[in-house]
């Protein structure tokens, strides 16, 4: 007697038929496309997640770049004091610090500059 996939092939068009929605025109009725455009989002979505993470740590640079110029100090040597002073914050909470409460940013480097100083 001859089995049919008919179960399975079912299964797999619902599980790409139901990622692919949301999506326009054919891609959303049509399992060929709907299955194409699905691969093609989940492989962006993984390259992405990555490339999020380059982004975020670019502006968090920037950001404490531009709160080191504003304080007289690149940022290269606002990292080397910081180094020096034994702060250990990273780059996403400095940015923090210099984007929303400037004046505890100033106030972290003063401290940082008197203790190396002292």
């Amino acid at each position: 007697m001859r089995i049919k996939g008919g179960i399975q092939t079912k299964k797999r068009h619902k599980k790409y038929m139901k990622l692919a929605k949301g999506f326009r025109g054919g891609r959303r009725v049509l399992y060929r496309s709907a299955r194409e455009g699905v691969e093609r989002g989940l492989c962006f979505a993984y390259r992405d997640r990555k490339a999020r993470k380059r982004e975020m740590r670019g502006l968090w640079i920037a950001r404490i770049s531009a709160a080191a110029k504003s304080l007289g100090t690149s940022y290269s040597a606002l990292v080397d004091i910081l180094k020096k002073a034994g702060v250990d914050l990273n780059r996403k909470m400095l940015s923090n610090l210099a984007a929303r409460d400037p004046e505890a940013f100033s106030g972290l480097v003063e401290q940082a500059r008197a203790k190396l100083a002292g």
